[in-house]
């Protein structure tokens, strides 16, 4: 049975990379021509058009969306193979996933340390919440990726690395805040759907009735701005505020101990690449 050849993948890789056949021949010191016909024997393979051609500009297709993971994981297995049969030394392109709040007050000494045990690993971070990881996980998008609880872990392998104290934070003027009722009609500052520390509070606040309205930010330095100004209120690790050096902007509120006390795992599925054999023996 004839497969695809890697050699076709990288083609098509360095097409969508380089956002056309152009600057994708240079980059593969191949001409024009040769690079053409190669996606097109691979469309033909495949039986799908990988792009849409407006003019001389290329856009990814649904297919084309579809074969782009699965692409840039068998390049990938095949770079750790070589690597791994070449030298017990990690190599290659390492892509992590990460929350928000761990990439800023947590992976900094990590990754410091790990790009100096294994300088020929270039680790790509990829922060977002627990929710959208886990989707780029199971897409082959990342290799792993720190997430909070709580999640399902399905068949993802995880393990526990971080201990997480979680904090109700408003502006200093902000009476003391003893239980969900205290917040009513107030406006939840938090990230998009799919983070773990709005569904907890968001659980939490159920109790009392959910807040007259929500805003969303991608980055805790605006969240926490905006709650400093008065806006409304959040849910913050501790070492976010610490990181941020903000302890001091804002004012701080008990949590239930359910909701105060939580974990960051760092998941993967299937047998880890070197680099995050590394990585996990790192965190072990």
């Amino acid at each position: 049975m004839r497969t695809i050849d890697l050699d076709s993948l990288d083609i098509f890789r360095t097409v969508v990379a380089e956002g056309g056949v152009i600057r994708a021949a240079d980059k593969l010191n191949r001409v024009q021509s040769n690079v053409t016909t190669r996606i097109q024997q691979l469309e033909g393979r495949l039986g799908h058009k990988l792009f849409h051609r407006q003019g001389r500009s290329l856009s990814l297709s649904p297919a084309g969306q579809r074969l782009l993971p699965y692409a840039e994981r068998l390049l990938r297995l095949a770079e750790e193979a070589e690597s791994a049969l070449r030298s017990d030394v990690p190599l290659g392109t390492f892509r992590l996933g990460s929350l928000e709040s761990t990439a800023g007050s947590r992976l900094a000494p990590l990754l410091s340390r790990f790009h100096r045990l294994y300088p020929g690993v270039v680790v790509e971070l990829v922060t977002g919440t627990t929710g959208a990881l886990l989707k780029r996980l199971a897409a082959f998008e990342v290799e792993a990726a720190f997430v909070s609880e709580p999640f399902s872990a399905g068949d993802f392998e995880k393990l526990a690395v971080f201990e997480e104290e979680l904090v109700l934070i408003t502006a200093r003027s902000v009476p003391a805040v003893h239980g969900p009722a205290d917040l009513a009609g107030s406006t939840l500052i938090a990230f998009a759907q799919g983070c773990s520390y709005r569904r907890l509070v968001e659980q939490w606040l159920g109790k009392g009735g959910l807040p007259a309205r929500s805003l969303e930010f991608s980055s805790y330095q605006a969240m926490i701005a905006c709650v400093a100004a008065g806006t409304g209120f959040a849910i913050v690790p501790v070492s976010v505020l610490k990181a941020l050096r903000a302890t001091a902007d804002v004012r701080q509120h008990a949590l239930p101990e359910r909701v105060a006390r939580n974990r960051t795992h760092l998941v993967w599925q299937g047998t880890p690449s070197v680099p995050l054999a590394r990585l996990i023996e790192m965190l072990e």
